[in-house]
C-alpha cells in the first residue's frame, strides 16, 4: 500500500504544477507566436487608412460576424498584454460605431483581462499568500477590504499600466467577480470616450492621406523620402474628456476616504 502510494506522488505533483503553469505557458507561446510572426505590423494607422474601404463593406456584409472578430482580438490583445489598445479601440469606433465598438471593446476587454488575472492568480497569487509575510497579508487585507474602490480608482485613472492592474489583483487576492465586476464597469467612460472619437477618424485619415500624398508629390527627385503617415491616437482624446475621467476615478475612492476617516475619528 505504501508503496502503491508513493507511486501515486509524482503523478499528482505533475498535474498541480501543469494546472498551476499551463495556462501561462500557454500564453507564454501565444505572445510569442505574435510577436515573431509579425502580427503587429498590421496594428498600423497606414494600414487602417489603406483598408478601411475593404473593411467597412465586408462588415456591411457580415455585422455580428466581424463584431464577434474585433471581439476576440481585442481580447487576444489584452491577455497578451499587447499594445495598441488605443489604436484598437479607436478602429471598433471607427469602424461600428461608437456604441456597438464602444460595447464589443468593454467585452473583449473585460475578459482579456480575466484570463490574466486568472493566470495571474493561479501561478503566482496562491502560492505568494501561502508564503506571504505579515507585511504582504496586511497588504493584501488592506487591498480586499476596499477592492473594488481601488479597482474603479484604477481603472477610471490610468496611472499604471493596463496590463499591471489585470495582474496586481490576482497576487493580491482580489475576489474574480469583484475584478470582472470593476473592470467592465470601470473601464466604460475610456472605452467610449475613444470610440466616440474614432467616429471622426474618417476625415483625420483623409486629412492624413491628402497630406502624405502631397508630400510624395513635391519630393525633389533624388532626394531623401521624409513623408510618414502617423497619426498619435492620444490627440484625439481632449483635455476635457480627460479631466472628466480623472474625476470620475476620485469619486471611486470616496469611500475609501470615509471609511478611513471615521475609523481615525472613532474613540479607542
Amino acid at each position: 500500500m505504501a508503496e502503491q502510494l508513493k507511486s501515486t506522488e509524482p503523478s499528482t505533483s505533475n498535474t498541480s504544477l501543469l494546472k498551476r503553469f499551463g495556462p501561462l505557458i500557454v500564453l507564454a507561446i501565444v505572445i510569442a507566436a505574435i510577436y515573431f510572426s509579425g502580427g503587429l505590423d498590421y496594428l498600423t494607422i497606414e494600414n487602417l487608412a489603406a483598408n478601411r474601404d475593404k473593411l467597412k463593406a465586408y462588415i456591411d456584409d457580415n455585422l455580428l460576424l466581424s463584431l464577434a472578430i474585433y471581439t476576440g482580438i481585442y481580447l487576444v490583445a489584452v491577455a497578451a498584454s499587447i499594445p495598441g489598445g488605443i489604436f484598437l479601440t479607436l478602429t471598433g469606433g471607427f469602424l461600428f460605431g461608437w456604441l456597438f465598438g464602444g460595447l464589443a471593446t468593454v467585452v473583449g476587454a473585460t475578459l482579456g483581462a480575466t484570463i490574466i488575472f486568472l493566470i495571474a492568480k493561479t501561478a503566482l497569487g496562491e502560492p505568494l499568500a501561502a508564503k506571504a509575510g505579515p507585511k504582504l497579508n496586511a497588504l493584501r487585507e488592506g487591498f480586499q477590504e476596499d477592492a473594488l474602490s481601488y479597482l474603479f480608482f484604477l481603472r477610471l485613472v490610468p496611472l499604471f499600466p493596463f496590463w499591471l492592474v489585470n495582474i496586481a489583483p490576482g497576487l493580491l487576492g482580489v475576489k474574480l467577480s469583484t475584478f470582472m465586476f470593476a473592470t467592465f464597469f470601470g473601464i466604460i467612460p475610456g472605452t467610449f470616450a475613444f470610440s466616440f472619437a474614432g467616429v471622426g477618424l474618417d476625415s483625420v485619415l483623409d486629412a492624413q492621406q491628402q497630406a502624405f500624398n502631397d508630400c510624395k508629390a513635391n519630393l525633389a527627385p533624388g532626394a531623401t523620402d521624409t513623408c510618414t503617415f502617423s497619426l498619435d491616437p492620444n490627440s484625439l482624446v481632449t483635455k476635457e474628456i480627460v479631466f472628466a475621467i480623472a474625476a470620475l476615478g476620485i469619486v471611486a475612492l470616496i469611500p475609501v476616504v470615509l471609511k478611513r476617516f471615521k475609523k481615525s475619528a472613532s474613540p479607542v
